[in-house]
């Protein structure tokens, strides 16, 4: 089932915008996001044919499938709780069945590990993102002889430096193991004995051994750095998968105030740590922002991280002091989510006129 079967067939009982333009956050270059809620065919529900959620490809447009809808309200899921009290000029449509919903069965205490948890998770990739900004992997991908070295009167060279110096290949290297002494190995060198070099080719990803002729004069100690590799392999693989992907008008954008962090993702944060502490003093979810002018700074790249980190983090201790005397419940009342879910599901689906699209007659 598509997006446009869901439209097609009539299936959607909620239908908002979300994202920054239902914050008040748009700016000219927002997108549109869309959020909502479709209620599967009597048919597909009693079968094998249940789908939870149908999404576009970049995720921009997703439905929820009511049921999932009610199971994500009643672990208070913050994009969830947004939906429910999307405010009135970014609904497009709206079920008047949905009404038995109210914010008040759904809210609790929850919210302080949902929406903070969500919070903290958007500081970790401004951190990441400036960790990649500023320490960039090159192209070139790295190869096993650069995690190689070599004992040097009472230290250690790396080897392509000590095979550059002897004007040796690694081609005519041969490696031994050295029983007991784990990633060290004989270095020997011959371009007669048909040694396999250090590594087979370019794209190995660790060091080769060679039979050894007996009485054969070993080299030097060879030690491969195959942590070392490993975390190189890891960090190159992450950076260049993030090129490929990333969101090339928000790194623009950071790359344009020269913070170095993704100023959107700590925005974000904000966002969700003040929303939280409303929720809790307040009893309410608050979509749209009247902190639009400071979140705003924060997105254009306004202030230093450090700042925003200090901030961020009296923010969280403020959070979970206002939790803490919080009149709300420890947990959403999901006996009535169930009871609302089930009343929801049993009013669409007992009307069997055939102009239902919630009904499918079986012949």
């Amino acid at each position: 089932m598509t997006i446009e079967d869901l439209k097609n067939r009539n299936l959607i009982i909620l239908e908002c915008i979300s994202g920054s333009r239902a914050y008040g956050l748009e700016t000219p270059s927002s997108d549109t996001d869309i959020k909502g809620v479709f209620v599967l065919p009597k048919s597909d529900f009693y079968s094998l044919n249940y789908i939870p959620q149908i999404s576009n490809e970049t995720n921009d447009i997703v439905y929820y499938e009511l049921g999932r809808y009610m199971e994500l309200l009643s672990v208070n899921n913050p994009n969830i709780l947004e939906l429910l009290a999307t405010p009135k000029h970014a609904v497009l449509y709206k079920h008047p069945i949905l009404d038995l919903l109210k914010s008040e069965t759904v809210l609790s205490k929850l919210c302080e590990k949902s929406f903070g948890k969500f919070a903290l998770s958007q500081i970790k990739k401004a951190k990441g993102l400036k960790k990649k900004i500023v320490n960039p992997v090159s192209k070139v991908r790295k190869s096993v002889l650069e995690f190689c070295y070599v004992n040097n009167d009472n230290g250690s060279l790396q080897l392509s430096k000590y095979l550059e110096l002897n004007g040796w290949k690694q081609e005519n290297c041969g490696l031994a193991k050295i029983s007991h002494m784990t990633d060290l190995y004989g270095l020997y060198y011959s371009s007669e004995h048909g040694y396999k070099g250090v590594m087979k080719n370019k794209n190995s990803h660790t060091v080769s051994l060679s039979s050894i002729p007996k009485g054969e004069i070993q080299k030097r100690i060879l030690y491969f750095n195959v942590n070392g590799y490993s975390r190189y392999c890891k960090d190159y693989k992450e950076y260049w998968d993030w090129v490929e992907n990333r969101n090339e008008a928000r790194y623009e954008n950071t790359q344009s105030h020269g913070k170095k962090y993704d100023s959107k993702n700590m925005m974000h944060t904000f966002r969700l740590l003040e929303m939280a502490i409303e929720i809790a003093e307040q009893g309410v979810v608050n979509v749209k922002r009247d902190d639009r002018e400071f979140l705003l700074n924060v997105k254009s790249g306004s202030f230093e991280f450090d700042y925003l980190l200090a901030l961020a983090e009296k923010k969280k201790i403020k959070m979970e002091e206002v939790f803490m005397s919080s009149d709300l419940p420890d947990q959403p009342d999901v006996e009535s989510i169930q009871k609302i879910a089930y009343q929801i599901r049993e009013s669409l689906y007992e009307d069997v006129n055939p102009s239902n699209p919630f009904v499918e007659l079986v012949n």
